[in-house]
């Protein structure tokens, strides 16, 4: 069962990739926006599943076990990655936590910067921020 959001976010187009996470209300600065829903996996299993894909959406904790928020997932498995974002997001606990960086307001889309993925810097990062890196 996806996690609860503790603010009223929705998913919608996006200018940076496919579809985005967006407020449907201004959120202050430094709080809990919520926690990503999806099934708890192994890394192994994780691995399989996310062979030849574009799109990835598994977060991976270093203790064996990885979050797939492609399945049982809520609006935060479409927060796009932006090299300027404006959350983080915090894995503990078994739990992948996101955060605001700043003040969002109302309709703002949601940006994340997803450091090392899965995809090995071969994807192209759309990003669109000035001093972008160019590829995830």
């Amino acid at each position: 069962m996806p996690e609860e959001l503790l603010y009223k976010l929705r998913v919608g187009r996006s200018n940076i990739d496919g579809r985005g996470c967006f407020t449907e209300q201004s959120i202050a600065a430094r709080v809990k926006i919520g926690n990503l829903g999806g099934e708890i996996i192994t890394v192994r299993e994780a691995r399989k599943r996310v062979m030849g894909k574009k799109i990835v959406a598994m977060v991976e904790f270093g203790d064996g076990l990885a979050l797939d928020a492609s399945r049982k997932s809520n609006a935060l498995r479409y927060v796009n990655h932006s090299c300027i974002p404006n959350t983080y997001m915090r894995c503990c606990y078994g739990r992948v936590e996101f955060y605001t960086l700043r003040k969002l307001k109302k309709g703002e889309e949601l940006t994340c910067n997803y450091g090392d993925t899965h995809h090995d810097g071969k994807l192209v990062c759309k990003c669109g921020s000035p001093g972008c890196r160019g590829s995830i």
